[in-house]
Formats: C-alpha cells, structure tokens, sequence
C-alpha cells in the first residue's frame, strides 16, 4: 500500500535481474542512476528572492552565534583565572 499521493516510479519496481554478477553490478549501478534522476526531477528551487532571504537568516543565525559562544567563552575564562588565578 503506498502512502496518499505517492506514486511508485518505475525505477523502484524494477530489481537487478539474475545472472553473472558483472551484469548484476552494472544494471544496479544502472538502477540507482534512474532513481537518483527520478528524485532529482521531484525537488523544487527556491525562487531569488526566497534564496537572498534564506542566505541572510542563516547570516543572522550564525553571527548571533558566534557572539554568544564567543561571551560564554570569554566568561568562563574569566571564571578560570579567578578561580586558579592567573
């Protein structure tokens, strides 16, 4: 039973045949190519505007970040030297 929506695709029905193991080996190389170019074909790109907006909230994210670890880092050294004084 498939989950609502999802269609199987060819290429997940189809299994590497019997014979040689040569053979076997090229067709599921041959299998995996087809299904990763099948899920290539499902992904959606971002538009440039959704692009720009997602590159500066990652900016934003990270910078904010780096300034909290960068203050947990600078406290705890100066918890250190007082501590064991320094």
């Amino acid at each position: 039973m498939t989950e609502l929506g999802a269609q199987p695709s060819k290429a997940r029905r189809q299994e590497p045949k019997g014979g040689n193991p040569v053979s076997r080996f090229f067709s599921s190389i041959g299998l995996f190519i087809t299904q990763v170019l099948d899920e290539l074909r499902k992904v959606v790109r971002p538009t440039r505007s959704e692009l720009v907006n997602y590159t500066l909230v990652v900016i934003v994210f990270v910078t904010v970040m780096m300034l909290f670890v960068s203050l947990v880092d600078f406290g705890f050294t100066r918890l250190v030297m007082w501590v064991f004084g320094g």
